[in-house]
């Protein structure tokens, strides 16, 4: 009887693999095709993760991305972020490297195999940690804990919520309650609670991230705008953030990804069915629809409105 598992894969495309291959060896035409091939991937997301984190950015720069985010004054310079992140994902999706692990199986086009990669969690991590220069990596023992504590680890360095840990992992709440407390206990066990504390926002012009900011010294300054809170804005934010915790783990999700991150509907439908998570009694997460999604949303935004009466 024949061996199946020693067969030749005969799925695989040759010219893929080779447009590959001879664009690792630096090959300038099989570059240029590479390159060509995934910009519409890098596009989707240097639009996607930038618009998440450009808060007052909008307001102050001219956007490299889209004509209909910004809104500056008619004398400001265009944003430093979105060509940064594009060069970035370039260089992460379509390096020597990358590209020689591509190996054309069952049937995967090299554009599928860039395509699911720019999709991870781990390239959305690495690009987060370029963005906001964050060099804290989990440590070996907490990735000894579980599976996935690097996830939580990382979720609790960003301030989420047990709630929204919970459906990132997909695991219940007492066992993600139970895990961050394990992660807190050992961390301050080995006297590095410090790396949980959140990332800072690093500026890519700033000529030297060593040098003294005070304005006396002469040192370039940082560019992302520092707002003082007035008092009523500060119980204002206090109580959205008791609001907040009154909504269930969909509700919070649905209006994180549909509000605060604007996504798209059918990518939170999306993910609503690989979490199996159900918005509307009786409907199955993999039956809902755009129309009870909106609902949902609209639904939720009353909710929250009547809270902060």
């Amino acid at each position: 009887m024949s061996n199946d598992n020693n067969k030749p894969d005969t799925d695989i495309d040759p010219a893929q693999l080779e447009l590959a291959q001879q664009a690792a060896s630096g090959d300038k035409l099989a570059r240029e095709k590479v390159n060509q091939l995934i910009h519409p991937v890098i596009n989707f997301q240097t639009g996607r993760f930038c618009k998440r984190f450009c808060k007052e950015n909008r307001y102050k720069y001219v956007c490299t991305l889209s004509d209909s985010w910004s809104s500056p004054t008619k004398d400001a310079v265009f944003c430093e972020w979105g060509n940064a992140s594009y060069a970035w994902m370039l260089d992460d999706l379509s390096n020597s490297k990358r590209l020689l692990q591509y190996s054309g199986k069952n049937g995967a086009r090299l554009y599928d195999y860039i395509y699911y990669i720019a999709n991870s969690l781990p390239f959305y991590e690495r690009w987060k940690d370029w963005r906001f220069g964050r060099k804290v990596h989990v440590p070996t023992y907490i990735q000894e804990l579980s599976p996935a504590a690097g996830k939580v680890f990382y979720a609790m360095r960003s301030g989420d919520q047990i709630p929204l840990i919970a459906q990132k992992i997909m695991q219940s709440i007492e066992f993600t309650e139970a895990l961050c407390r394990q992660i807190i206990i050992l961390l301050t066990q080995k006297k590095r609670l410090h790396l949980l504390d959140p990332p800072a926002t690093v500026s890519l012009t700033q000529l030297d991230p060593d040098q003294d900011t005070h304005p006396s010294s002469g040192g370039q300054q940082t560019d992302v705008p520092v707002f003082d809170e007035t008092p009523e804005f500060g119980e204002d934010k206090q109580q959205l953030a008791t609001a907040w915790q009154t909504l269930s783990p969909a509700e919070q999700y649905v209006i994180e990804a549909m509000v605060m991150e604007e996504q798209d509907a059918n990518d939170v439908l999306l993910a609503l069915k690989k979490l199996n998570i159900s918005i509307k009694d009786g409907v199955p997460a993999s039956e809902t629809n755009r129309q009870q999604l909106y609902y949902f949303r609209r639904k939720t935004l009353n909710k929250l409105a009547d809270l902060m009466r």
